[in-house]
């Protein structure tokens, strides 16, 4: 099972209307260079192999009892400007998912609705008939407070429609990103989770417990109230047809367990939504990299994951970085870059 989102495949042709092509000669950014600075962070691969390619397989962890914030930036894969067909199908062979937890909710069918909305941005929340988890975390924007929710997600405009940028899973804590597609191209693919808050296991795979999960549409910043204690905002500093980034910043910092966790699947080398790990050891002269199911651990202050070739699944989904990792949370009121999302 593709950890918290196999529900969320259930209604695939209801939440996005896939292209089956996508040809781009466009300038497509990789994600950026090692920072300068930084705290180190341990980094351990809990990744195991796997035959169903909708199960998340892929755990790499981010533990460390000082940083107070950091940035997870998702980008698209180097060979985007050279891809002549993508993928989006959920392919189901060798999974056998009867034994996994089923959880009914309030309604028949997946239900949608608009819970908060500007000419150019939005947010749409979904309830699905059956869910892995029950769902006790409510979703509050403004006065207004929903509960329920499944998904969340955040839609941004574009040419001829909309376009999904974010995905959060309330009951589960599962975050799925993705910068805006290039000019003139159909939205790319989703692919690698990340986890943010203190990590635990329930039912064999990670997850963290929200309480409340609140939006401020001014500052494009949700505020995470977790069950076992603390919060964490998360800033939409950047969005665009190069990278989307979020700035992460704890009330406190997570000294039990990760703080963090990138979850992916990999299969084979041409079935996976991410193959490769690199990481940036504090005060080496270069990356370490190795293929993701292969590496072992790091003190890194700079770590990324992805492709270099394309692959049959997801073909387009977005690399992912975490950087900027530090013991001081950043200001209240985002400045500069952080004062607003990018959309162009």
């Amino acid at each position: 099972m593709k950890g918290s989102l196999t529900s969320s495949r259930i209604v695939n042709g209801v939440l996005t209307a896939c292209a089956a092509a996508w040809i781009s000669a466009a300038a497509v950014a990789p994600a950026a260079a090692a920072t300068l600075d930084g705290l180190a962070v341990e980094v351990t691969n809990a990744s195991e192999p796997v035959l169903c390619a909708e199960k998340d397989n892929v755990s790499v962890g981010f533990a460390s009892a000082e940083v107070k914030s950091f940035r997870i930036e998702a980008a698209h894969p180097v060979y985007a400007g050279m891809l002549q067909r993508d993928s989006f199908e959920a392919d189901w062979t060798a999974c056998d998912m009867s034994r996994d937890p089923v959880v009914a909710s309030a309604v028949k069918v997946p239900t949608r609705k608009t819970i908060y909305e500007e000419p150019d941005f939005w947010l749409v929340g979904w309830t699905l008939p059956t869910y892995w988890r029950a769902a006790p975390a409510t979703v509050r924007i403004g006065d207004r407070v929903e509960k329920g929710l499944h998904i969340v997600q955040v839609w941004m405009i574009r040419p001829m429609g909309g376009e999904e940028v974010l995905v959060v899973y309330p009951q589960d804590g599962y975050w799925r990103p993705r910068p805006l597609a290039p000019e003139g191209r159909a939205p790319t693919a989703f692919g690698s989770s990340f986890l943010v808050g203190p990590v635990e296991q329930d039912g064999g795979r990670p997850i963290v417990r929200f309480k409340e999960l609140a939006f401020d549409p001014k500052l494009r910043r949700f505020t995470v109230s977790f069950e076992r204690g603390g919060t964490a905002r998360l800033d939409m500093v950047r969005n665009d047809q190069r990278i989307t980034a979020i700035d992460v910043a704890f009330d406190k910092p997570v000294t039990a367990g990760p703080f963090a966790m990138i979850r992916s699947m990999y299969v084979t080398e041409f079935n996976n939504d991410v193959a490769r790990i690199a990481v940036r050891e504090k005060g080496a002269a270069g990356w370490r990299e190795d293929a993701i199911l292969s590496f072992g651990n790091a003190a890194a202050t700079d770590v990324w994951l992805g492709r270099r070739s394309p692959s049959q699944h997801n073909t387009s989904s977005p690399d992912i970085v975490l950087n900027r990792f530090s013991s001081q949370a950043p200001p209240k009121k985002p400045t500069g870059e952080a004062a607003g999302i990018k959309s162009k």
